[in-house]
């Protein structure tokens, strides 16, 4: 009499598995939808409010930026009230004639070339010391537990707080930088008034802001990797950089793509850092598309909220591209996402 053995009983039960997914899977395509809704009920329950404010809070701003972006709509033709009197709105459907405008135009394209250069700077700058320092905190040194919690502290500081720090180090006349400079028989830097420094100044601040994120993303990846596997490699004769590239960098993957992509959309939207530290200047030198689109809907007269829409939908365009490429190139390299 032959008895199924504990494999061939795991083995049967599969192809069992298997073969009742292929039969649930010739019936009415429906049929599924419905089942799972009849089963989870209560979860969709749970979920269903956090989605309707999710899709008011997102979607009809959304939906309403689009929509302004293609007409001509400003502060002089919106509806708005005036004591007792309501004024309808007069402003008209102008097609694509915006984007054309945004696109052809130098203002855009200037303005998109520091957009990516700055993001760039800081995404590139921001991961390769955040890696450093991780592989620094990840080895047995003494206080390591107290240097965690310093380099953590720019991240548990309010952003606001943190930039209006930087302005005042910042300053030329009595900022602190330039007291230290000045000791040293150097000249006073202007940080925030000539553009070349300024550039580089809102790039340090933003550095600053986002390697304590990366440090803490990338920590947590290399106490991931087995210790068993640097044994080996160095047992094999395998120098430091050898098992940082084979081990090391293989191991972070995913964490990276994950973060690198988190920062990436993160520093091309960071509107606080310029907006606090520079509000875009000297002069256009440090605006970045989404300060740009705050500038038009808010700080031009007469207020142009069609091309602040206009400029926001082409920002959500492009960060929609580029996740899109940035998936596509992982797929490539065998990473899912």
């Amino acid at each position: 009499m032959a008895v199924d053995t504990p494999s061939q009983s795991v083995v049967k039960a599969a192809g069992d598995s298997v073969a009742r997914g292929r039969s649930r899977g010739t019936g009415k395509r429906g049929s599924g939808g419905k089942r799972s809704l009849a089963t989870h009920w209560y979860a969709w329950a749970m979920i269903a409010p956090v989605t309707i404010v999710i899709a008011v809070i997102i979607g009809y701003p959304l939906v309403r930026g689009i929509y302004l972006s293609l007409t001509d709509a400003n502060e002089r033709n919106v509806a708005r009230s005036i004591g007792v009197n309501e004024i309808p709105a007069t402003y008209e459907f102008v097609g694509l004639d915006n984007y054309a405008d945004a696109l052809t135009g130098g203002q855009f394209l200037s303005t998109l070339g520091w957009t990516l250069l700055w993001t760039v700077a800081c995404v590139s700058v921001t991961f390769a010391l955040g890696l450093t320092l991780a592989n620094v905190l990840n080895r047995r040194i003494a206080g390591r537990s107290f240097y965690r919690l310093l380099l953590i502290l720019p991240w548990a500081v309010p952003g606001f707080v943190s930039v209006f720090a930087w302005r005042f180090l910042y300053n030329q006349d009595n900022g602190l930088l330039n007291k230290i400079l000045a000791g040293g028989g150097i000249d006073a830097v202007p940080w925030l008034n000539d553009p070349t420094w300024a550039k580089f100044s809102v790039i340090l601040v933003n550095v600053w802001l986002g390697v304590p994120f990366m440090m803490v993303a990338l920590l947590g990846g290399l106490q991931s990797i087995p210790g068993e596997l640097y044994e080996a490699a160095e047992m094999d004769g395998a120098n430091a950089w050898q098992r940082f590239r084979h081990i090391t960098m293989p191991g972070l993957s995913s964490v990276s793509t994950t973060v690198i992509l988190l920062s990436t959309i993160w520093t091309f939207n960071m509107f606080p850092v310029i907006f606090l530290l520079t509000r875009g200047g000297p002069g256009e030198a440090t605006q970045i598309l989404v300060t740009q689109a705050y500038k038009f809907s808010f700080e031009v007269s007469p207020r142009d909220f069609a091309q602040s829409s206009t400029w926001g939908v082409l920002i959500l365009v492009l960060l929609m591209l580029f996740a899109a490429v940035y998936r596509r190139v992982l797929r490539k390299q065998g990473e899912v996402w």
